[in-house]
């Protein structure tokens, strides 16, 4: 049950904050609360006439997507399915880079900067309008009310590099204050840092905790080595993104905080795309988002088949994501959420394409297929592993007092009979393993997969 603040923050100060910036969040998210509910035959119904009125719009009034239109001879009428979209090539970040200022709309106004992180090269650097930003922010919401907590309510948030950080104005900060957000730093976990994470938490007493699953699970895993009690601080969910969520993190994370964990798969170029309920059901936000799942080579794949996520999504009209190539992998679930929204699901996501290890006979293989063989090997206190090539890939190993020659000597062994061939491992020891620029923490990376 909301108490009176909660409720006036989110009744009162969070759309008034909204507006004045210019957003129709609230009216988007009362909207997507009763579409929900429709069978997913209307909702794609309703998807498909967005579609196309999106695509008419953007034809007209997006230089990129007029040229292009008229190049390949195409017209914007009966372009309203996933199937018809097909007809359209690929965006990806190349193409991007390339026509950024063509792709802003000749009568876009107040457009965001943004940018990815980079963790798998170049940022990428593209721009947002405020229908997008209102749209993403009414579908976090309205996903966060599915848990029996809202906007208003004490949250703790784990996230964000030193630069992000630095970003945080006194408005910000004010804004956080009000509606009880707190901030902490998803990029240095020492020892000492983590101590005062674990009291701030307890301090603070948070409703719901949000950040990277990796940051969660460790400060979770600091506060039961150190016997401090964090399941009953009153937490009722704990909502993790922007990496893959792994068993082992989800359990630490649910043990140690008392709470349920619930996914959330998005990006900041191709916005939020699910949102987990609490029957289990991964829900894309059809009303917005268009998914659809493609082979390496570009090919469409059925519900059920694992493959490439390639988002479009509709309220960008400003900056448009058309067939957008994300590399991330997922899989389509044909299937109906028990909880009764019709919105149609995410079965599995796997994680980015680089991610993924290629054997050396060519066979594609989950970085879990190597995680296993060195997480669970005594003296490991935190490790990385990198696919140099075919033949090459180290792993970086932060040890403790166990770990020994013959440890290593099991990495080497189980990691290369995984590989195959003649694929050859070193395990390198290490201080720390630095998180990326963003504050994310990857296990794995391949410069093959990719």
């Amino acid at each position: 049950m909301a108490d009176w603040y909660t409720k006036l923050v989110s009744g009162l100060l969070f759309p008034w904050h909204e507006k004045l910036k210019g957003h129709d969040t609230v009216a988007v998210r009362r909207s997507m609360e009763e579409t929900q509910w429709w069978p997913r035959k209307r909702i794609l119904e309703l998807q498909g006439e967005r579609l196309g009125r999106f695509i008419q719009d953007i034809v007209e009034n997006v230089p990129y997507y007029r040229q292009l239109f008229q190049e390949r001879g195409l017209t914007a009428a009966g372009i309203d399915s996933p199937a018809a979209l097909a007809r359209l090539p690929f965006l990806t970040k190349p193409v991007i880079r390339k026509h950024a200022e063509a792709l802003k709309a000749q009568d876009a106004r107040g457009l965001a900067r943004f940018n990815t992180g980079g963790s798998t090269g170049e940022p990428l650097i593209f721009y947002i309008g405020k229908e997008r930003v209102s749209h993403d922010v009414a579908a976090k919401w309205r996903a966060t009310r599915w848990w029996g907590v809202d906007i208003g309510d004490p949250e703790i948030v784990v996230w964000g590099s030193p630069i992000e950080l630095g970003a945080q104005d006194h408005v910000r900060n004010l804004r956080d204050r009000v509606f009880r957000t707190r901030l902490l730093p998803a990029f240095e976990f020492s020892p000492e840092n983590l101590d005062r994470f674990v009291d701030e938490i307890r301090h603070f007493r948070p409703r719901m905790l949000f950040g990277y699953p990796s940051s969660l699970a460790l400060i979770a895993r600091h506060a039961e080595a150190r016997n401090v009690s964090m399941d009953t601080l009153g937490i009722r969910v704990a909502f993790v993104t922007s990496e893959r969520l792994y068993d082992d993190q989800k359990a630490d994370i649910e043990r140690v905080f008392g709470c349920p964990t619930a996914n959330g798969y998005g990006g900041r170029d191709a916005g939020f795309i699910a949102h987990q309920c609490p029957e289990g059901g991964m829900h894309i936000t059809a009303e917005d988002v268009i998914v659809e799942i493609v082979d390496r080579e570009g090919n469409p794949l059925p519900p059920g088949e694992s493959g490439e996520v390639v988002v479009t999504h509709m309220a960008t009209r400003d900056f448009p994501f058309v067939r957008y190539r994300t590399g991330d992998i997922a899989v389509l679930d044909p299937d109906d959420c028990p909880c009764g929204r019709g919105l149609p699901l995410l079965k599995e996501v796997q994680g980015r394409t680089t991610d993924f290890i290629v054997a050396s006979d060519g066979t594609l293989m989950h970085g879990l297929s190597l995680i296993y063989a060195v997480r669970d090997v005594p003296g490991v206190a935190a490790f990385k592993i990198i696919q140099e090539s075919l033949e090459l890939t180290r792993i970086l190993v932060v040890p403790d007092d166990r770990f020994d020659e013959p440890a290593a000597a099991r990495i080497r062994r189980d990691a290369e009979a995984r590989l195959g061939g003649t694929a050859r491992v070193v395990v390198e020891t290490v201080e720390n393993i630095p998180r990326e620029r963003s504050g994310k923490y990857r296990y794995v990376v391949s410069h093959v997969a990719s």
